[in-house]
């Protein structure tokens, strides 16, 4: 009796430990998600002429390939195709969009500046040639995927002439039990506008090794707009990162701003059941 009581509890136990596995591995990847990405790499020549300048895109965006949830699968593949497409793609399937997208692109590129260059040929201004050479880059993946929290980012780089290109990222947090983007009024009490603000402005001084604003300043941060919680955010399990693309709150020339406040920074400010990487997985 007590073999077969002793063979009992292992068994138990056994099944205890594969339970609780086979839970936690249910509560960090929800869905069971499976991503796969599209590439497009096209060149657009003037005139279809490979002696004239040319447009170059360049994509490569991930989607959900599988999901035990097929409503999970499209509700998701429509946001990342929305965050990386627009809008006019966001309800096609992955494949037909980037080919409606890299079309749209070339015939635009074609439409619009052949007739000037046509122009700027006859009058003589061959210099210009160079101006004409586009660029595009879209890049699409997964930041983050753990219990009901996936954070897709895209980043976008952009050349149309001039003297230099652009270039910024965007940052999609999504709830997996609901199906719907985290928004920063979903983290925090009511009216922390304020209070978040002077967080940011503390820890963006701790980064520069700085003790005043007026020295943030000096250095040219908020001279191209004011320093305000942006819902342009991401989670992972270092905190909430806020992120400014160029122009946002500095120049060109200093490049996107990343402010990232530890969740015990922020923790009297956050509501209660706040979905939160390591809080919920």
């Amino acid at each position: 009796m007590e073999k077969q009581s002793a063979s009992l509890l292992v068994v138990l136990l056994t099944a205890s430990t594969f339970f609780f596995a086979c839970t936690d591995k249910v509560k960090q990847n929800v869905g069971a998600l499976e991503f796969d990405s599209i590439q497009v790499n096209k060149t657009e020549h003037l005139f279809g002429d490979t002696a004239k300048p040319a447009c170059n895109l360049v994509m490569n965006v991930a989607y959900v390939m599988t999901s035990t949830d097929e409503v999970m699968k499209d509700s998701l593949n429509t946001y990342f195709l929305s965050l990386c497409l627009g809008d006019k793609y966001m309800t096609l399937a992955p494949e037909e969009a980037m080919a409606r997208y890299t079309d749209s692109y070339t015939g635009s590129y074609r439409k619009d500046l052949e007739p000037v260059y046509e122009q700027d040929s006859r009058e003589g201004k061959e210099s210009v040639g160079p101006w004409y050479a586009y660029y595009k880059g879209v890049e699409g993946h997964v930041q983050y995927y753990k219990g009901d929290l996936l954070v897709y980012r895209a980043d976008y780089n952009e050349y149309t002439g001039g003297a230099h290109g652009v270039y910024m990222s965007s940052f999609l947090n999504m709830n997996l039990s609901t199906l719907v983007p985290i928004r920063l009024a979903d983290l925090f009490v009511p009216s922390y506008e304020e209070a978040l603000t002077d967080l940011l402005w503390n820890q963006l001084m701790a980064d520069n090794q700085v003790a005043t604003h007026e020295e943030l300043e000096d250095m040219g941060y908020t001279s191209t707009g004011d320093l305000v919680p942006t819902e342009n955010f991401y989670l992972d399990d270092a905190g909430i990162t806020f992120y400014y693309n160029i122009y946002e709150i500095a120049p060109y020339v200093m490049g996107p701003v990343k402010i990232t406040l530890p969740y015990e920074m922020v923790s009297h400010l956050l509501v209660e059941g706040a979905l939160l990487p390591g809080r919920n997985a």
